[in-house]
């Protein structure tokens, strides 16, 4: 005979009046024993109890106990036929049907009703036969007849609720359960009577009498009952409850919750009110996270607990609430909280441990003192009834509190969900901590970088600049790519655009330290390609200097292979200068709007050696536009190829309006919010002087004519209404022109430019630069450079290809008196 055909057959002559039932464990040993099972096998309780199934059956049979164990586990249950052995050892052929019972304290069984395979009359309700059959079965079940009304029901059915089995009789389950969702019930009671398919193992959640507080699990099974020719006479159905399973699926579902929400990113507040989303409505239905000032500032933290935790400041990082509370919390997020000495709040705070109350006193009010209104609810006027507390603690640190509140109609809060709740915020206290420390690391570095980066261009006259810098790493906001305006000498401007290999602080790092040394080889005011040379020079010497052993990753070893072009401006007559280490050339839009690229000898990268930096010249036409650029603005993806790049680079660089705008605007177009390379844009518009802001005169180099020089540079600042500087002026150019005359050789000129500052420069043809020298109270001479450092602002030398330049600045905007008389004492 075929399984289904076995089935079948067991099916239908299957007596549930007549049937035996004994109790098994999940290893299939006998553990209950009942009058009916003795009378079928002969075998009383003693001798019973403590055998295994296969004991109970033919050899034949004995062998398939394995299979039909491994089944009721997957399946719920197993119906078919078996032979079993008397204890005379005669066989009797019978219909057995295993079911689930688990156990009030968890436990797990299986009923087993057997029943013997003979000429049986129809079904038998005798409420005798059927009472003895169940009395000792720890199962709930019951039989409705076809209208789906209790007929029959066991006495371990009350422990759901429902009354007694006579209370029950003639009802509808959702007469007797109203908590439940009958319908759903219902519905399998009718497609078990209309299909007679049973349906085993399902489970439904609400709440029952028993518990109307809480919400409950049972596991139900369904099968039809016939009489002996076929026909449907009910349902007869079982139920166990598995509460605590269904709480422990709960549990386990909101701690896989709470792994893949909390902590998703390094934003503190963003954490905190993950975890309380996570926990609302499925542990609470309020839930409110306060942590620590210093903790939301990112400040490191002494381990331990805390001290005067009562004047600790706390400030709500979090908090979620289901409708039914309506306001999340008394004191809305983000809002500093106050709480008592000695609240609940402060204790966790100071101990370090969780607090919970199954019951609040109704008329106790909130802990929160400084409520916007001034009035402090009570707990029973917001409708919550019962509390846990937390700490929020990560590596021996109490970071703040997590306070859970359920509202009246759940059940309050016991163990396991303060268990549950140390869980969920242990998990998120490490992310807390996490992000504490990216806060802190990530304003250290943001400190960095605007220590490294220009806070805003200097004011000058030569250009109008505008910069757009965007990071690839995103978390902490620096590169190493920089830029930066410097202004020079004559009025002059130096733009600077460079990148270090690499991303993040250490690349941030070298990037400073690149900077930095521009800028003084910028103030030695050398020519374009001599500044990449010293500039070569210096990172290969300090890549060998990190190349020491314990020197590995310094900043000098980052610098290899870093890129820089070097600009120079002078806006005195549009003339330009630039050089380049393995970067790519600026670009030049003119101001009728059409884009060109500078024709710019590519020098190799700093520190890797290679051929000498060549610079190029061009003049520059009044209001052409100069991008200077990191590659990373050419780059699309991980590939980027030059002549696709440039391209789609003049197409954004075309236009008018506003530097700034244009600036950002040319960033958002080519650039990602997220790039793959960093990205740095440096835009100058050139100006040019004006023929009335510079005067110049070519000198003869004689001493006789240094007195008339003087007066001419004084008609020339009377001319332009600076009379007050005319008594230093003539200093400087007598002491400056005079040193030409006598230590030079060759013609001499004077130039004078007025912008923001007042510039003298004196030309000549000697490659000797002075010096300043301090001269004692006996020296006849000496004095004459001394005091032009002291009655100006600045002064130097710079080399040009006739000679030297040396040159004085006085400031336009601070035109404060000098003591001249106690300088000339």
């Amino acid at each position: 005979m075929g399984e289904h055909e076995e089935y079948g057959v067991a099916r239908q002559r299957f007596d549930v009046a007549d049937a035996a039932p004994l109790l098994l464990d999940p290893q299939g040993v006998v553990t209950g024993w009942t009058g009916e099972a003795g009378r079928l096998l002969a075998y009383p309780a003693a001798e019973a109890v403590g055998r295994k199934l296969a004991d109970l059956l033919t050899a034949e049979d004995a062998q398939r106990v394995p299979d039909l164990v491994e089944r009721c586990r997957r399946d719920g249950g197993w119906t078919g036929l078996l032979t079993a052995r008397r204890r005379d050892g005669q066989p009797v052929r019978v219909a057995a049907r295993i079911t689930p019972a688990e156990e009030a304290h968890g436990g797990a069984r299986w009923l087993a009703l057997l029943s013997e395979l003979a000429d049986a009359p129809g079904w038998d309700m005798s409420r005798t036969v059927l009472e003895r059959m169940v009395s000792d079965a720890p199962v709930g079940i019951a039989i409705v007849d076809t209208d789906l009304r209790f007929v029959w029901s066991n006495a371990a059915l009350e422990q759901f609720g429902g009354g007694p089995p006579a209370r029950r009789l003639g009802l509808r389950f959702a007469d007797v359960q109203p908590g439940l969702d009958a319908q759903a019930v219902e519905a399998q009671m009718r497609h078990v009577l209309e299909t007679g398919e049973p349906v085993v193992g399902y489970e439904h959640v609400g709440r029952v009498l028993s518990a109307p507080l809480r919400e409950t699990a049972h596991m139900l099974s369904f099968t039809r009952l016939e009489d002996d020719r076929g026909r449907p006479m009910g349902v007869y159905y079982t139920v166990v409850d598995i509460t605590e399973r269904h709480r422990a699926r709960q549990r386990l579902a909101l701690l896989d919750r709470a792994n893949e929400s909390i902590g998703r990113s390094l934003d503190l507040t963003r954490t905190a009110q993950e975890l309380a989303d996570v926990a609302v409505p499925g542990l609470a239905d309020l839930v409110t996270v306060d942590l620590l000032e210093t903790v939301l500032r990112g400040a490191e933290l002494t381990p331990g607990p805390l001290v005067d935790a009562d004047r600790v400041a706390l400030r709500r990082a979090g908090s979620r609430a289901t409708e039914e509370c309506g306001p999340e919390a008394v004191v809305g997020t983000g809002e500093v909280m106050a709480y008592p000495a000695g609240s609940p709040p402060i204790r966790c705070l100071t101990t370090g441990r969780p607090w919970h109350a199954e019951r609040l006193d109704p008329l106790d009010r909130v802990w929160v003192t400084d409520v916007p209104d001034g009035r402090r609810p009570t707990f029973s006027e917001l409708g919550l009834h019962s509390v846990m507390i937390v700490p929020v603690r990560a590596r021996g640190t109490t970071l703040g509190i997590t306070t859970f509140f359920r509202r009246h109609g759940r059940e309050p809060f016991d163990e396991e969900d303060l268990r549950l709740a140390e869980d969920l915020v242990s998990r998120a206290a490490v992310c807390v901590d996490n992000a504490r420390r990216y806060t802190r690391e990530r304003d250290a570095a943001l400190v960095l970088q605007r220590s490294l980066l220009p806070h805003r261009l200097p004011e000058q006259d030569a250009v109008e600049a505008a910069a757009c810098y965007r990071p690839a790493d995103e978390l902490t906001g620096l590169g190493g790519d920089w830029y930066d305006l410097i202004p020079l000498s004559g009025a002059r401007v130096a733009l600077v655009v460079g990148e270090v290999p690499g991303h993040g602080i250490d690349a941030a790092a070298a990037m400073g330290q690149l900077r930095t040394a521009v800028r003084t080889l910028a103030a030695q005011d050398l020519p374009p390609e001599e500044v990449l040379a010293h500039l070569d020079d210096l990172v290969a010497r300090s890549a060998r200097e990190g190349a020491e052993p314990g020197a590995a990753g310094s900043a000098g070893t980052q610098c290899v292979g870093a890129g820089c072009v070097y600009v120079v401006y002078d806006p005195v007559d549009g003339g330009c200068s630039m050089a380049a280490a393995g970067h790519p050339a600026p670009a030049v839009v003119l101001p009728d709007g059409s884009v060109t690229f500078v024709d710019l000898p590519q020098g190799p990268p700093l520190g890797v050696g290679g051929p000498p930096f060549e610079a190029v010249e061009l003049s520059l036409v009044e209001g052409s536009t100069l991008a200077l650029h990191t590659d990373g603005l050419l780059a699309r993806g991980e590939t980027w190829a030059v002549d696709a790049g440039r391209e789609r680079l003049r197409r954004a660089l075309e236009g008018a309006g506003p530097l700034d705008a244009r600036c950002r605007n040319v960033v958002d177009a080519l650039v990602p919010a997220r790039p793959y390379d960093d990205v740095a844009l440096l835009m100058a518009r050139t100006k040019r002087l004006g023929t009335e802001q510079v005067a110049a005169w070519d000198l003869d180099p004689d001493p006789a004519l240094v007195a008339d020089t003087r007066r001419t540079a004084t008609r020339q600042l009377s001319h332009w209404g600076l009379d007050e500087l005319a008594f230093t002026t003539e200093l400087v150019v007598s002491e400056l022109v005079t040193n030409a005359i006598r230590h030079a050789t060759g013609p001499i000129r004077l130039r004078l430019i007025r912008e923001r500052a007042l510039v003298c420069e004196v030309l000549d043809s000697g490659a000797t630069a002075p010096h300043l020298r301090h001269p004692r109270t006996t020296d006849e001479g000496g004095r004459g450079l001394l005091l032009v450092s002291q009655l100006t602002q600045r002064w130097g030398t710079r080399f040009v290809p006739d000679g030297k330049i040396i040159w004085a600045e006085q400031s336009l905007t601070e035109l404060a008196e000098l003591p001249v008389a106690a300088l000339l004492e």
